[in-house]
């Protein structure tokens, strides 16, 4: 439908998972694509399949556990294609820790990614968008968890419950300079790092993956391609005005009691 045609996407996080399906639906749309990653063999292996397809895509290399990193990643595609135009964090830390056993250092790396690298990585794209008083778009991947979660998750929901805040603040912030801001609270996906943290932390076998689809409304887990098209709605033009916004993008309804 060319829904991104000709816009400047950076997907930080973007070399697995949701990032990279979030790529490849944004090339399939006719942006031009970034992906971020610390890791150089995924993010670029992704950039050649989406060449291979004649998209056009480049890695930036960085590690958002750095905040200098966030905004740096930024900055390189700005000098690459001369501008940004649509931002996606999908970067996320899920190791686990409850309240009582969580320590500082895991508070602060669950801080570092999930809150902090998305701060700075949105500060130096709206800087750019508003330097050029050209419109945006920016969607925050985040977690149906950040309402509550399981008692496993505490330094994760706080900082994705501060992302959530922080969406609706950046939205309101700069409505008038007609840059969107929206976030999406998606719940339980088959991804490769939700199968590392399986197996890392439930101890899960090879068959999770139908036990837990099994005990699921829908009788399966959310897959990264529906999450990326939904997405590239919100990056583009067809989901109108719509800022300010943090969509529950999951089965399960929030308030619901059986």
């Amino acid at each position: 439908m060319g829904l991104l045609d000709d816009k400047v996407v950076l997907v930080n996080g973007g070399s697995q998972g949701v990032g990279a399906a979030v790529a490849r639906a944004a090339v399939r749309e006719g942006a031009v694509v970034a992906v971020s990653g610390r890791r150089p063999e995924p993010g670029e292996a992704l950039v050649a399949e989406l060449a291979g397809q004649g998209g056009k895509a480049m890695f930036v290399r960085a590690d958002l556990a750095d905040a200098e990193q966030a905004r740096e990643s930024v900055a390189q595609v700005v000098q690459a294609y001369g501008r940004i135009d649509c931002l996606v964090n999908s970067a996320g830390l899920t190791s686990r820790g409850t309240l009582l056993d969580t320590t500082p250092e895991l508070f602060d790396q669950h801080i570092a990614i999930n809150l902090k690298a998305p701060f700075f990585a949105m500060q130096a794209a709206v800087a750019d968008m508003v330097r050029r008083a050209e419109p945006g778009t920016i969607v925050n991947v985040i977690t149906s968890s950040a309402h509550g979660g399981q008692p496993f998750l505490a330094p994760y929901v706080a900082a994705k419950a501060g992302l959530m805040g922080l969406t609706r603040n950046a939205a309101h912030a700069h409505r008038w300079d007609r840059i969107r801001i929206n976030g999406l609270n998606i719940g339980w996906t088959a991804t490769e790092g939700e199968d590392a943290t399986q197996r890392t932390f439930h101890g899960a076998g090879d068959d999770w993956r139908e036990r837990a689809a099994a005990r699921l409304p829908m009788g399966k887990l959310g897959r990264p391609d529906e999450i990326a098209d939904f997405v590239v709605l919100l990056l583009s033009e067809r989901s109108g005005v719509v800022t300010g916004s943090v969509i529950d993008w999951d089965q399960n309804v929030l308030g619901g009691l059986d």
